[in-house]
């Protein structure tokens, strides 16, 4: 097959609109016979599924950006936005138009800029390794040069195979996080997600649930702080993102040592129900992918039927995901969970945010732990889902452009993390608005 009539901006789009259509036996057909040996259009479907299985459905796609790689060879990528997060579609094409390799990988960040809130010669950065085994991942431990105990905190990010920044289009909203608190004294540790590093793996347990995509990576860097000479090991917290401020109850419960929980637009509503409210809202704004609605909803009624069990196929249920995580997803209260904790809380939601909602998501949190004073709710206005400031809708499409999470965001976290530590800046933008 030759393709010389297309330039390799116009065949990696076609690739990745054929990707979202299902038509892989048509990429198949694209492939350069040594690639063809190698792969299979099923093989594609699966390793298609498993990534959309952790980010949701595909939103967006992003404009191809091309660049040398030999000769007769070019690399394309295409970023593709999904409903819980994103990556890129990789692949080199040679001067006759077939594709002669094809990957997907994490989101593209390479125009990452540091946040203005955050100095570099504050702090110091070290690798480290969080976990032990062969589903040990690497991480980044974020000191800040102060002396003295400092409080730490373990940054979780959300649901889909995530690397250690949360990285997103061109953005690293947990990177921004962890050099905006280090900045303001506090000890950060992050890292690659199991499912980021360890993927085929993961994906090879069919029995893998949302605790042990999370807890045990969770606990072993509260401790790996908490054993840190220049951490105060009593003032140890996790601040969970997302999928990640829903398990941190479930983190908190497992490990009773730590000081407090941070929740950045934690889930409430059943996932697979918010799911089908995401579809719709997105469908709102591309009517051409309703028919994912019809999709969504029939699985989530799959969910919610007694007829889900440990071997329902993943096919046949939302976001690709096993029939053992939805069981233990269904099981699973965050709200209560929070409100047998005996440990302050911090939550925090993004008046903007369209996948969690103050309607939908926060109002449960506000009611379910109203009888709590030592939990904090607060709704920053401004902020979209990855906290990242604005005004009107938020959009899929808003996560490709270049931007850091709020300064009053990371300002507000250091200061209930931190108290006697005073803010290294004053917050810009508009004031957050606190909830009750």
């Amino acid at each position: 097959m030759r393709n010389t009539a297309s330039t390799p901006e116009a065949i990696a789009k076609s690739v990745a609109e054929k990707a979202c259509r299902g038509d892989f036996a048509g990429i198949e057909a694209q492939f350069a016979p040594p690639l063809r040996a190698q792969v299979s259009a099923a093989a594609l479907q699966a390793a298609w599924d498993a990534h959309l299985g952790g980010t949701g459905p595909v939103t967006a796609l992003g404009r191809p950006v091309t660049e040398p790689l030999a000769a007769g060879l070019v690399r394309v990528g295409v970023p593709v936005t999904c409903a819980h997060g994103g990556l890129t579609l990789v692949m080199s094409i040679d001067d006759t138009g077939l594709l002669n390799g094809l990957r997907l990988a994490p989101p593209e960040a390479a125009s990452w800029t540091p946040p203005p809130y955050a100095d570099p010669r504050e702090f110091a950065e070290h690798e480290v390794t969080v976990g032990s085994g062969p589903l040990a991942v690497p991480g980044t431990l974020s000191l800040p040069h102060a002396r003295g105990p400092r409080p730490g905190v373990v940054l979780l990010s959300g649901g889909g195979p995530f690397d250690r920044d949360g990285a997103v289009g061109p953005n690293k909203p947990l990177k921004d996080l962890a050099w905006g608190l280090a900045d303001r004294g506090v000890a950060v540790v992050r890292f690659d997600k199991v499912t980021h590093t360890h993927a085929a793996a993961m994906a090879a347990r069919h029995d893998a649930t949302m605790t042990d995509e999370y807890v045990p990576h969770a606990v072993a860097a509260v401790q790996l702080l908490r054993n840190h000479p220049a951490v105060d090991p009593a003032r140890v917290f996790v601040l969970g993102h997302s999928m990640g401020g829903k398990v941190a109850p479930r983190v908190a419960a497992a490990e009773p040592s730590l000081a407090g929980l941070v929740i950045l637009a934690g889930d409430t509503q059943p996932m697979h129900r918010a799911a089908v409210r995401v579809a719709r809202h997105l469908a709102d704004l591309a009517p051409d992918s309703r028919s994912l609605v019809d999709t969504l909803t029939r699985q989530a009624a799959l969910v919610d039927s007694a007829d889900l069990s440990p071997t329902t196929p993943a096919a046949e249920l939302p976001l690709g995901l096993s029939g053992s995580y939805w069981l233990d997803l269904r099981a699973y209260d965050p709200v209560a969970t929070a409100a047998a904790l005996d440990i302050p809380l911090l939550i925090l939601q993004g008046g903007r945010d369209y996948q969690v909602t103050v309607e939908d998501d926060f109002a449960r949190w506000r009611t379910g732990l109203a009888h709590r004073p030592d939990v904090t709710l607060r709704v920053h206005q401004p902020a979209d889902h990855f906290f990242f400031p604005g005004t009107g809708p938020s959009t899929p499409a808003a996560y490709q452009r270049a931007q850091h999470v709020d300064p009053a965001v990371v300002t507000d976290i250091a200061t209930w993390l931190a108290p006697d530590a005073a803010p290294r800046a004053e917050p810009t933008g508009p004031a957050a608005q606190a909830g009750t």
